[in-house]
Formats: structure tokens, C-alpha cells, sequence
């Protein structure tokens, strides 16, 4: 009987976005270096920026809060084409690139949240207390179920999917037609990828593998 050999996963959409724009981020990322630019510093910046974001959404400037998020989301894969490029990638840096962008999706659903408390929409505020928990639990549940070994690629609604549904809407101020996509979505999307680590879970045991551990 032949092993069992799984399939290829298809590209997904954030690895397309890369490979397609890594000749342009490297470009900028070497202009950036050759000013003495640190990835942690891009960081921050992209950090500050959604700060600011979701400063205007709480106060209702919901088109302007779009179109900085549209114009910072580059900062997002340029640390990182940063840190590769002065070739010291540390480990801190990862895990700061990681904890930034849980805050700064949390800070853009803050701003709505606020912006619909102001607004006494309680239906809008439940629904972005959905679509915030779900964005956390779709990067939570890759997080640990790679720390576990598993392989966990892909899944409906992305970090990305998420930026390119929520930002236009946030531009046209149709805010509420992307809470109610990610609400539903993004809870659908950590759902798909528990499926995917249970369907691995029931593979065979590999080498390399570790078993999950009794909690």
C-alpha cells in the first residue's frame, strides 16, 4: 500500500500578494535601510497609524479612517522585507510584527465599537464584538495549532480577506456591509481551520510530529 502523501494546499492570497509585490517591498525596504530604518520602527509606525484610524472611526470620519488604513497597510509586509533584507530577523521582531497586528485590528473594531455606543445601535455593537473575537480566533487557532505541528494554511477570511473587505467598505462608508461579512466569516474561518487540524489529528502519526497534549 502506498503511504499516504497529502495534497499540495492552493496559494493562498496573502503568499500570491507576496510574491507578487517582493520585488517593489524590497525596493522600499532598501531605501529604508540605507536611512538607518529598523523593522521594529516600520512596525510601530503601522501601529500608530491604525491608532489613528481608529481615532476618526470613533468619532465617525469613517471614510478618512479607510484611507489611511489603505495607505499603511503596505507597512505590514515591509518590516518584514526589512528585517530579511539587513538580514538580522530576530525573534523579538516576529513576535512584536505578530502582537501589533492583533492590537491594530482591535483598535480599528474599537473605534467602530465606540462610534455605534455613540450611535445607540445595539444590534452594530454585538456584531463588532463578533467580528473582533472571530478575526482574534482565526490567528489564534493557526498560532496554536502550528505550535503543535500541524500545518495550517489558508481558511475563507484571512488577515487580508479581512483588510480587503473591511477598507473599501470603510472608504464607500458602508461600514456595516464588512461587520456583517466578518462577524459571520471570521467565525467561519476558525471553525474551517479547527476542521483542518482535526482532520490531521486523525492522520496517522508522523516524525516530527508531537502529540497534542492533555489540558
Amino acid at each position: 500500500m502506498k503511504p499516504h502523501v497529502p495534497k499540495q494546499s492552493p496559494q493562498t492570497l496573502t503568499a500570491f500578494l507576496r510574491q507578487r509585490f517582493k520585488p517593489l517591498l524590497e525596493r522600499i525596504a532598501l531605501g529604508l535601510a540605507r536611512l538607518g530604518v529598523t523593522p521594529n520602527a516600520v512596525t510601530l509606525a503601522g501601529l500608530a497609524g491604525n491608532i489613528l484610524a481608529a481615532f476618526w472611526l470613533a468619532q465617525g470620519r469613517i471614510t478618512w479612517a479607510g484611507w489611511l488604513l489603505l495607505v499603511i497597510w503596505p507597512l505590514d509586509a515591509l518590516d518584514g522585507a526589512l528585517a530579511r533584507l539587513r538580514g538580522s530577523p530576530s525573534p523579538f521582531g516576529g513576535v512584536l510584527d505578530s502582537v501589533t497586528d492583533r492590537y491594530a485590528e482591535l483598535l480599528v473594531w474599537g473605534g467602530l465599537l465606540v462610534y455605534y455606543l455613540s450611535r445607540a445601535d445595539p444590534i452594530s455593537v454585538i456584531l463588532i464584538y463578533l467580528a473582533a473575537g472571530g478575526s482574534l480566533m482565526v490567528s489564534y487557532t493557526k498560532a496554536r495549532g502550528e505550535a503543535q505541528g500541524f500545518r495550517v494554511e489558508g481558511g475563507l477570511l484571512t488577515r487580508v480577506e479581512r483588510f480587503l473587505v473591511l477598507v473599501p467598505c470603510l472608504i464607500l462608508n458602508r461600514p456595516l456591509i464588512a461587520i456583517w461579512a466578518i462577524a459571520l466569516l471570521a467565525n467561519f474561518t476558525a471553525l474551517q481551520r479547527l476542521w483542518l487540524i482535526f482532520r490531521q489529528s486523525s492522520m496517522p502519526a508522523q516524525p516530527g510530529r508531537p502529540t497534542l497534549p492533555k489540558e
